[in-house]
């Protein structure tokens, strides 16, 4: 990955990404990153899971593929006073550069009163658990995303790889089988991608499946839902 000359790119809303120009591939949407974080992982992931369990407690989140740390953010910003704990896994398996960390708008666009969290998310260490506040700690795995060997682990994951044109191997039937077993009994996976394959490799897995409106620039995307 750091042979693939990464640069900071500016969406259509205004917010920034990260290009990889040698695959002609993008962290988020050019639409817009923010827009397509909150549409995708906030709205119809943690706010849809969290009208669904109104009574729980607590919300165990797996990210797949941390990169700028924008869903951990935006999730963070959106559980501040809420009642809910939230135990946060991202996974990543190539870390950006902390030059481009501090390029990013997101701080800017969202919350500066809070840049020291969103800072100390980034330079907290890999595999170490961080409390950014009384109901959200955050631990950053380095790992592949092929060695997730959770079982009925979480109640939400933001399936956020690289899309299926560069990363084929990531949107298999082996891999949601992984996710699959990492969910909860009624836990909730959300993805961007709304590919007829990823949704048949879904359903193959068991998972219930729905096609919902996109983020801008997308006419659909997935949600995948586990039995209770």
């Amino acid at each position: 990955m750091k042979d693939l000359g990464r640069n900071i790119v500016v969406t259509a809303d205004g917010s920034t990404t990260i290009g990889i120009p040698s695959w002609n591939e993008h962290y988020h949407s050019t639409h817009g990153a923010v827009n397509e974080a909150m549409h995708v992982f906030i709205q119809n992931g943690l706010s849809h899971w969290k009208s669904q369990n109104p009574n729980d407690v607590c919300c165990n989140i797996l990210e797949i593929g941390f990169g700028t740390g924008l869903n951990a953010w935006l999730t963070f910003l959106n559980n501040v006073d809420s009642y809910l704990t939230v135990f946060y896994d991202g996974i990543e398996g190539f870390p950006v550069d902390s030059e481009l960390i501090e390029a990013l708008n997101y701080i800017q666009l969202t919350e500066s009163s809070k840049a020291d969290i969103f800072q100390s998310m980034h330079l907290n260490e890999w595999n170490v658990p961080l409390s950014l506040s009384q109901n959200f700690t955050l631990t950053k795995i380095q790992s592949t995303f092929e060695a997730v060997k959770a079982k009925d682990a979480y109640d939400l994951i933001y399936y956020d790889a690289f899309g299926a044109r560069v990363q084929p191997e990531l949107w298999t039937v082996q891999m949601f089988q992984k996710m699959q077993n990492a969910l909860k009994p009624g836990g909730v996976l959300v993805t961007y991608c709304a590919k007829g394959s990823v949704r048949r490799a879904l359903l193959d897995v068991g998972l219930e499946v729905e096609r919902l409106i996109g983020p801008p620039g997308k006419r659909e995307m997935l949600r995948a839902s586990k039995k209770k």
